[in-house]
């Protein structure tokens, strides 16, 4: 292959000479692209789930809020779980571009499915949107990490460029779908919901085309493994996504309690199968490997409560804050623009620190707990609003407090989320780092499987009201707070398990 050379046994194939833009390898512009189309499509349904839900097959009634959640978080969890198995196909099987292409096509599938009024085929079809992003998601975010050498410097703002892309995507879709759904081809009063399902899955071909051009950027990186170049594991590959699925539709119909235990049993045998390989490669990938779980641990209190924006929080909008500006009303999609924008306005602020602080920098786990930490707060603002700021007359909150609230779990976000995945390109066995990544979503998952038990809680059997979210938003400050400083407290411990990682 041109631009690169034959490595000796045992050791990783030298990086192609690839031509640089703003500072870092061409290729992660063309991997920006991918994924900021992939994240319009699946941020674009996000906002307009739980109140499909509800509005379709609970005739709007406030009952359906809770099975709204637990199925919202169960399709979350499984998004993330199902990364195990996509890390796993592309590390062994088909190789990480061929993953990344399969699994596009079959999320558009499923998102053009989920635009039918049926139960049983909007369950299909999630069930479809989860099987094809367990190929796509862990091994894109994965082949960021593959275009830098090990040790190279610019690894994680790579990797945070790259997050921007997401959150692009992610801000860019709730205003089109939200704009359709509301004022082209509905109201505000009855949204055309299957409109949001079917721009999303365009968004999803345009990811697809885009990838499919520009694959040969890479030079080779992310080829299948030497010795499965066969077409016909591609085609057993795609059988096996479409056999499964099935299976993931009954997971997300066995209900999210039974679905925590059988997504905690998986990250067990993960965290062994992990924890097997590191012991084999000796002792210092064993601690990497420890530190790694730990951190795991951690990140799913993190997201149980981060993702409350798709769930409760749309809940809280709809019902609770005030929206009225003169006659104009803020659109409950909109706030799932809020986060993004606030991401791609503070990454830069926050990358700008991290590297101004120099030696000082704080390590992986002080930024993983200063995420709980962050997380917590806006928590606590919530707190504030619904005990002492709710009009008597209306029975709401200002507008601006859940608007802060999701600009102060963007600080969290930025001080754990991008540095996850570059935590993981570093720490995981090198034979299994598409495997970790998979580890990673899956400790997400089991945090989003749990937002929508949290969820169905604040909601209540009735619908959510200002007491129950009182309560609820309470618990969820003390669970993030007290586990966050906990973490900054053993980080010191944490970090010499990861041998100089940073």
């Amino acid at each position: 292959m041109s631009g690169t050379a034959t490595p000796t046994p045992g050791q990783a194939a030298p990086l192609p000479a690839f031509p640089q833009t703003m500072g870092h390898p061409r290729p992660l512009w063309m991997l920006f692209m991918t994924e900021f189309w992939e994240r319009f499509a699946f941020y674009g349904i996000r906002w307009a789930l739980v109140l499909y839900i509800v509005a379709q097959f609970y005739d709007g009634s406030g009952t359906g809020e809770t099975p709204a959640n637990q199925l919202y978080g169960a399709y979350l969890a499984l998004v993330y779980a199902a990364a195990i198995f996509g890390g796993y196909v592309a590390d062994r099987v088909i190789g990480y571009q061929r993953s990344i292409l399969l699994g596009a096509t079959i999320m558009a599938a499923g998102l053009f499915m989920i635009a039918m009024p049926n139960h049983e085929v909007f369950k299909l079809g999630l069930a479809t949107i989860i099987a094809g992003n367990g190929l796509f998601k862990p091994n894109i975010s994965t082949m960021v990490g593959k275009l830098y050498a090990v040790g190279d410097e610019r690894r994680d703002s790579g990797f945070t460029l790259f997050y921007m892309g997401i959150n692009l995507g992610a801000m860019v879709s709730p205003l089109i779908t939200g704009w359709f759904a509301e004022n082209v081809f509905g109201s505000p009063d009855m949204p055309a919901y299957k409109v949001v399902f079917i721009t999303s899955g365009i968004g999803m071909l345009i990811s697809l085309v885009w990838f499919w051009i520009g694959r040969g950027q890479l030079q080779g990186i992310g080829l299948p493994p030497v010795g499965s170049e066969s077409r016909k594991r591609l085609a057993i590959t795609a059988l096996c996504a479409i056999i499964a699925i099935p299976g993931i539709y009954f997971l997300l119909s066995m209900g999210a309690d039974s679905l925590q235990w059988v997504l905690t049993a998986m990250f067990v045998a993960l965290a062994i199968l992990l924890l097997v390989e590191g012991v084999r490669e000796g002792p210092r990938q064993r601690d990497m490997v420890i530190a790694m779980l730990i951190i795991f641990a951690f990140n799913v209190l993190f997201w149980c409560f981060f993702e409350q924006a798709g769930s409760s929080f749309s809940f809280l909008a709809e019902k609770i804050v005030n929206r009225d500006f003169g006659g104009w009303t803020f659109p409950v999609g909109w706030f799932q623009s809020v986060n993004s924008v606030a991401i791609i306005t503070l990454a830069p602020i926050i990358a700008w620190i991290w590297v101004k602080m120099g030696r000082h920098n704080p390590s992986i786990p002080r930024k993983f707990s200063l995420g709980l930490i962050f997380n917590g707060l806006a928590f606590l603002l919530l707190m504030f609003a619904l005990s002492t700021l709710v009009d008597p007359q209306t029975l709401k909150i200002p507008f601006w407090t859940l608007f802060a609230v999701y600009w102060i779990q963007s600080i969290g976000e930025l001080c754990l989320s991008p540095i996850g995945l570059s935590m993981v390109t570093k720490l995981a066995p090198v034979r299994l780092v598409g495997f970790g990544m998979g580890g990673w979503f899956l400790s997400t998952g089991i945090g989003n499987n749990l937002s929508g038990i949290f969820a169905s809680h604040v909601s209540g059997e009735t619908g959510m009201n200002v007491q129950s979210a009182l309560s609820g938003y309470t618990f969820g400050f003390w669970a993030l707070v007290i586990p966050g400083v906990l973490l900054f407290l053993i980080a010191p411990l944490v970090q010499r398990l990861m041998h100089g990682v940073k």
